[in-house]
């Protein structure tokens, strides 16, 4: 079971295009979870039925005059929107009590996912989903890409998110080159809400999909979230498109997580199909080398057990790692 903290966090565990008429099964923090809509609300439970424990994901949601209900695909008990069940086919005229009823979460959508929060929070801990504003305004279009299942923790994916200074060798001729493989890092703001890098840049061949060539490009991140990360990049050369991009996580364990990236794009030609592609080029060229690392959870603090020297172009992954010990983050970190 996950610590404590994790518990009160908000996750992402599906995208919201995949959860529509149908149950849907999904694991968060050991838990297994049940996903189904009721007039379009998301709602997440415990996915076993308090009546014999049969997984609710394989029943069915029924429409009736009360309104939606899960179907118990075992004994056919119906569970209203609350949890609570309704309805016992085998004894019709039985009133279930309160306590037949099975675990209610949070749940709600939020970048095009839907996201699920196991505990409630304690004081200084956010009440929702990470903000990412250009993913809701009108004026930007949104593209969801994803999932890809990592085999690394959601602390080490977030790092590498952060990271400039491995453009130049990781995405050589996309977004860095050997020649120009100096960063500037920025300036950076910790608080005990998350972080904020303003003034980084780097340079790039490709910044973006349909880049026309190399240019200088201005980065802004946002840590909000000790399993999400979000950056603004523009190209400071008049360039109009604009891009800004968040990392989203659900960790899956100490050594393996799931994530999206959400993508919110202005002037920006390119269909969604071709976002898509960029987007799944750049993180395949990540993916051997983050699961390549070792240890797969992040070393943070001077009693980790495996050390890790830090170079001038750390200083915001020192940052995040600072942030984490923090909040007292345990799971994906040693």
């Amino acid at each position: 079971m996950a610590a404590m903290i994790e518990r009160q966090l908000w996750h992402p565990v599906v995208a919201s295009h995949t959860l529509r008429e149908a149950p849907l099964a999904r694991g968060l923090l050991g838990e297994a979870l049940v996903l189904w809509r009721e007039h379009g609300a998301v709602h997440a439970w415990a996915d076993r039925c308090p009546h014999r424990g049969a997984r609710l994901s394989l029943g069915r949601v029924l429409t009736t005059v009360q309104g939606p209900r899960l179907e118990c695909p075992y004994h056919g008990w119906q569970f209203e929107a609350g949890g609570r069940c309704r309805h016992v086919p085998a004894s019709p005229d039985f009133q279930p009590p309160l306590g037949h009823a099975t675990t209610a979460f949070e749940a709600r959508e939020a970048h095009g996912l839907v996201w699920v929060r196991l505990d409630a929070p304690t004081a200084g801990l956010p009440d929702a989903p990470p903000a990412f504003a250009e993913a809701g305004d009108a004026g930007w279009r949104r593209v969801v890409c994803g999932p890809y299942a990592v085999a690394t923790s959601a602390p080490r994916l977030v790092e590498n998110f952060l990271d400039l200074s491995h453009f130049g060798f990781v995405h050589e001729g996309w977004l860095g080159e050997r020649g120009h493989a100096q960063v500037l890092g920025g300036v950076v703001s910790e608080s005990p809400q998350g972080l904020q890098v303003l003034k980084a840049r780097a340079w790039q061949p490709r910044g973006y999909a349909e880049a026309g060539g190399g240019a200088w490009v201005d980065y802004a991140y946002e840590v909000p979230h000790p399993y999400a990360a979000l950056l603004r990049k523009d190209a400071s050369d008049g360039d109009p498109v604009r891009n800004a991009i968040a990392l989203f996580i659900r960790p899956d364990g100490d050594e393996a997580c799931t994530a999206w990236f959400v993508m919110a794009t202005q002037n920006d030609r390119s269909s969604d199909e071709a976002l898509v592609d960029f987007q799944d080029t750049v993180f395949a060229q990540d993916r051997p080398v983050v699961e390549s690392q070792t240890p797969k959870a992040l070393p943070i603090g001077r009693t980790a057990r495996v050390a890790e020297v830090h170079g001038p172009a750390d200083r915001v992954s020192s940052a995040y790692r600072r942030y984490l010990q923090r909040l007292g983050i345990a799971l994906g970190t040693c």
